[in-house]
């Protein structure tokens, strides 16, 4: 018990220093904090701090899930997922393709950016796609090789305002 709290004394000053690191936008890489990114992995270890020292809270089994970098520290990105949940992955273990998960109960990809638009796809919430491209309120998501659009409020993956192609 005395070396579990000899532990936990040791390790809170440690995650304090590198929050205060991490609290520096882009300190470490010069990118936007934040950005989202990709995991690039089967099977990922999130840990409660930035160092392979910390205990693991969480391990994702899905390659490609889109996550959000809030901060960097050193070799490690504290990311958040769509639940909210929080912590820390190795970078290697990211990519910077984009992916996004339907947030609604069903969405409807059409065949272009606008409501009228044929449907080409139904998607269920939790669906995950490649974000080909994203223009004010409608991204382009490719599902099993489908694309479509979707506007951005079923989405989660990407910003508000974000455009890219």
């Amino acid at each position: 018990m005395i070396a579990l709290a000899v532990g936990i004394m040791l390790l809170a000053p440690a995650i304090g220093r590198a929050q205060e690191a991490a609290d520096d936008e882009g300190a470490v890489t010069g990118l936007p904090i934040p950005r989202f990114v990709s995991l690039s992995a089967d099977r990922i270890n999130m840990r409660v701090g930035p160092g392979m020292r910390y205990p693991i809270e969480w391990v994702y089994v899905r390659r490609g899930l889109p996550v959000e970098v809030v901060a960097e520290y050193e070799l490690w990105r504290k990311v958040r997922d769509v639940d909210g949940a929080e912590g820390w992955v190795l970078k290697h273990m990211i990519s910077s393709k984009r992916n996004a998960i339907v947030t609604v109960a069903v969405a409807t990809l059409r065949g272009a950016p606008e409501d009228t638009a044929s449907p080409v796809l139904y998607a269920k919430k939790g669906v995950q796609g490649r974000l080909v491209e994203c223009k004010k309120e409608w991204c382009r998501l490719q599902v099993d090789g489908v694309d479509g659009w979707l506007r951005k409020s079923s989405l989660w993956g990407t910003f508000p305002e974000e455009k890219f192609n």
